[in-house]
């Protein structure tokens, strides 16, 4: 891709009152001032007014036809988002004008601006690395206040001064370890005591293996904690869907096995994101098409953080005698909520309590929490889903510090951790230090791919910028 070319883009979402293009590179003032005409006393050029200030005019087309009244921002290099010449033509929110100043833009010289395009040249004009960058696109698609704390804590650069501590770390390693080498004919030389680099590298293991540790919270923020509804057919999983997520999402009938498939359904409750799976309901059946819902079912318990037990209260101790020795060996590390169902039938008495939450069955489990709740009429609801926001454990300042979200940045890590591993096994072992060095510059490689400073390839930029929003 030419990066001198002048792109153009429409940088707001349509039918608003307002819109918003979007133009930057070497000729986007002279390319703004060939449509524009200024309107008052000041008849100059938009390429003889100052930074950062905003003129209002018209933009005409080539018969001199007005297409619309608009103020225009304009941004010099290098000071811009982008870090090039930019202006911001700010319009009416309409179609056919915003479509109409696109094409006189485009016919003045302008290319259309490619998917995160301006963010792709702002990383590549060095006024972000690749993990803010990445952050852009977070923080336009974050959904909950915990997920804009991670992406704005990230694009401000808390995550890059983190990588960038670890990477001083590791060239300080590197560094010792190269010079003994330079001088590997006076074996009597050593430039740094083991033990001290042992305990370096074990710091520098323990920050990675954090980090690493942290994408379990961080995926739970940005695609929602995993909710499984599991439970006999006609316990009122469909019902209960419904109810929290406020709307006839899942079919609900009197006939058993009527869900045979998982419906999945994000709503956000406080500051967590919840994805609720509602599963087909577990019993013995000789329908294969059913089975294979089962069979689902089972998957998604595994994939679960938090696995909803939704029992009967009708006939509690018979589901939960069938249920639990089919669930709980799935629910290791898992919280799980034991909800007693169609308390609008057995009334507002204490729950039955068929499980016995001192049993050593729940040895595995992360946590087990009991409630009465009747989907039907909504009763215990609120109480469920502020349980529900305590076992995620997503408050108003767990965001705060580095917490990992992005797949590659996971990739990256587990693999810079891999390598750290490798230079501890080599230091403890005696290894040459050329050998522990060649580990110790793949670990420092790997934590640059996540800032963008080992990624060379156009290939690997375009995928990442690919999935941003036109016009960012």
């Amino acid at each position: 891709m030419n990066k001198q070319n002048t792109i153009c883009a429409i940088a707001t979402a349509a039918g608003g009152a307002l819109g918003i293009i979007r133009v930057s590179g070497p000729e986007a003032i002279s390319i703004a001032d060939s449509i524009f005409t200024p309107v008052g006393s000041d008849k100059r050029k938009l390429q003889e007014r100052q930074p950062y200030t905003l003129t209002f005019g018209r933009i005409t087309d080539g018969s001199g036809n007005i297409i619309d009244e608009v103020l225009i921002s304009i941004f010099r290099a290098p000071h811009s988002y982008t870090g090039e010449d930019s202006v911001e033509i700010s319009c009416h929110g309409s179609s056919y004008i915003l479509q109409q100043v696109m094409q006189l833009l485009m016919k003045s010289g302008c290319t259309p601006a490619a998917p995160g395009e301006y963010t792709q040249r702002a990383f590549l004009n060095g006024k972000m690395d690749l993990s803010q960058a990445e952050a852009v696109a977070d923080l336009i698609a974050s959904h909950s206040e915990a997920s804009h704390r991670i992406a704005m804590n990230q694009m401000r650069g808390a995550f890059s001064r983190e990588l960038a501590a670890l990477r001083s770390q590791l060239l300080h390693l590197t560094s010792l370890m190269e010079l003994e080498l330079d001088f590997s004919d006076h074996e009597e030389l050593e430039f740094a005591d083991r033990s001290e680099l042992l305990n370096v590298a074990d710091k520098i293991r323990q920050t990675v293996s954090s980090l690493v540790g942290s994408f379990r919270v961080g995926n739970a923020i940005k695609n929602g904690v995993p909710v499984a509804i599991v439970g006999e057919t006609n316990a009122g999983k469909s019902t209960l869907l419904n109810q929290l997520v406020g709307e006839e999402r899942a079919i609900v009938s009197d006939i058993h096995g009527t869900t045979r498939d998982t419906i999945e359904d994000t709503i956000t409750i406080g500051t967590a994101t919840f994805r609720f799976i509602d599963t087909a309901g577990i019993r013995d059946t000789t329908d294969t098409i059913e089975s294979i819902g089962i069979e689902r079912t089972m998957q998604k318990i595994s994939q679960a953080e938090i696995v909803l037990l939704l029992i009967d209260s009708t006939q509690a101790s018979q589901q939960y005698a069938l249920l639990a020795p089919k669930v709980l060996p799935l629910c290791k590390g898992k919280s799980m909520i034991i909800a007693y169902n169609k308390a609008d039938i057995v009334g507002d008495t204490k729950q039955p309590h068929v499980a016995d939450l001192t049993s050593s069955e729940y040895a595995d489990l992360s946590s087990v929490d009991e409630i009465l709740i009747s989907a039907k009429t909504g009763q215990g609801i609120d109480a469920l889903r502020h349980l529900l926001c305590t076992l995620a454990a997503v408050d108003s300042d767990s965001s705060n510090g580095v917490i990992v979200s992005n797949l590659r940045h996971l990739s990256a890590l587990n693999t810079a951790l891999a390598d750290i591993e490798r230079v501890l096994d080599g230091l403890a072992s005696g290894l040459p230090s050329d050998l522990i060095s060649q580990d110790l510059r793949s670990c420092l490689y790997a934590l640059g791919e996540i800032t963008g400073g080992e990624i060379q390839t156009d290939e690997v930029l375009g995928n990442i910028f690919s999935h941003f929003c036109v016009g960012k």
